[in-house]
């Protein structure tokens, strides 16, 4: 395999999480007992632009079917993330009626919504249809195509250039992500702005939050491999933000490189963190595979002393990282029973490899457990004052970067 950026071959693979299904192929009853898609969960470091990488196995088209579960909306936390995201690029940029947006990876229409009730034309493309239908529910318009550079040049060429381009958790999901870039140079006017947000593999590596490591992201990113790409690509990271999101995420703002906004401090000085912190040493990546085992032998050591003890554990929460973890640690219904989540396209549903039922979490308060084992640790305050205020009180536990009772 050959470097997906700059096509260096790739020589060191640094953590190997064995085989698990696709994190959002959620399975129905049906489905249980018919073969699952398997493919291989690696990671590679490119160490020529230092670009990290899946192993090159599963095809997009099998990872974002039509029935894709994850609804954006369903989370609180990263509705309040979205509202505050447009007051602030609203002011930022002075948009108004006469500018026009695209967001890439739309999804359920969680931000564009604020975009159409502002008065400001926009439009959505997201690949998925479940998603890009519920965004048209709401009165945005929704291209349902994979985004790259082909659909911008058609774009362009019928006038649809934007003033502003935005991809949440999108540049991570591409796997041509060069062919991705040349797409947001070819859809940016001269003087629009692009704005990124994709989790810090500086953060993931820091904390050890390999459960963001699945299929569905091809790449994972830090400051410095993002301005090669751009910079290949003809476009220049002017400015980053870091952000809580997802553990610790940037979003960078980036312009025509011809563009005569300057490049702010924030770049540079982040560049040099990433640098001093062993994002472009080897030694620092073959460090991650040790941390990952600990993890996993810790909480494989709880599940099993608790059930020793009687005690009854559910989880909480069944996200595409939660699958990963349950995956690699090769957890199943006999130390897990089942899984409550609050997203209705997942409930009645079981969770890809381990076949653990989904719930809604109005059932868990007929029987309430000992411990609730809490998935997507990033929103567990959410998730905790949720159950809390549904007077769950049990224990409640998380296990990314170390395990603990919160």
């Amino acid at each position: 395999m050959k470097c997906r950026h700059c096509n260096q071959k790739l020589e060191h693979k640094f953590l190997d999480l064995g085989f698990a299904p696709p994190s959002n192929a959620y399975l129905t009853a049906d489905q249980l007992n018919k073969a699952e898609y398997y493919f291989p969960l690696r990671l590679f470091v490119c160490e020529g632009c230092w670009l990290v990488q899946t192993e090159d196995f599963a095809d997009p088209e099998q990872l974002f079917t039509e029935d894709y579960a994850y609804f954006s909306s369903t989370s609180s936390s990263w509705l309040k993330h979205a509202k505050n995201y447009y007051g602030m690029i609203v002011e930022k940029l002075n948009l108004n009626h006469e500018k026009f947006v695209v967001e890439i990876a739309s999804n359920d229409g969680y931000l564009l919504k604020s975009f159409v009730d502002g008065g400001i034309s926009c439009l959505g493309i997201e690949p998925t249809e479940s998603t890009g239908r519920a965004a048209e529910r709401i009165g945005i318009p929704v291209i349902h195509k994979f985004f790259g550079e082909s659909l911008a040049c058609a774009l362009e060429e019928d006038g649809k250039q934007a003033d502003l381009i935005i991809g949440n958790n999108v540049y991570a999901h591409v796997p041509d992500i060069n062919d991705f870039t040349r797409g947001l140079k070819k859809l940016l006017k001269p003087k629009g702005t692009i704005t990124l947000e994709f989790p810090h593999i500086m953060k993931l590596l820091e904390f050890s939050q390999f459960d963001t490591i699945y299929h569905e992201h091809f790449s994972y990113l830090s400051l410095h491999s993002a301005g090669l790409i751009f910079k290949k690509c003809g476009l220049r990271i002017y400015d980053v933000e870091e952000l809580p999101t997802h553990g610790g995420s940037l979003r960078v703002y980036g312009c025509h490189v011809d563009d005569k906004r300057k490049t702010e401090l924030s770049v540079t000085v982040l560049l040099q963190e990433e640098q001093k912190n062993g994002l472009r040493s080897l030694d620092y990546y073959y460090e991650f595979q040790g941390k990952v085992e600990r993890i996993k032998n810790d909480l494989l050591m709880f599940l099993i002393d608790s059930k020793n003890e009687n005690k009854k554990i559910v989880g909480y929460g069944a996200a595409a990282k939660g699958n990963t973890l349950l995956n690699y640690a090769g957890i199943k219904s006999d130390l897990l029973p089942v899984i409550y989540d609050a997203a209705p396209s997942k409930q009645g549903k079981y969770m890809p490899g381990s076949h653990i039922e989904i719930k809604p979490p109005q059932d868990l308060m007929d029987d309430i457990p000992d411990c609730v084992l809490i998935l997507p640790w990033n929103i567990k305050e959410e998730l905790k004052g949720q159950l809390e205020r549904d007077e769950i009180y049990a224990q409640f536990v998380t296990v990314i970067p170390t395990l603990e009772i919160i």
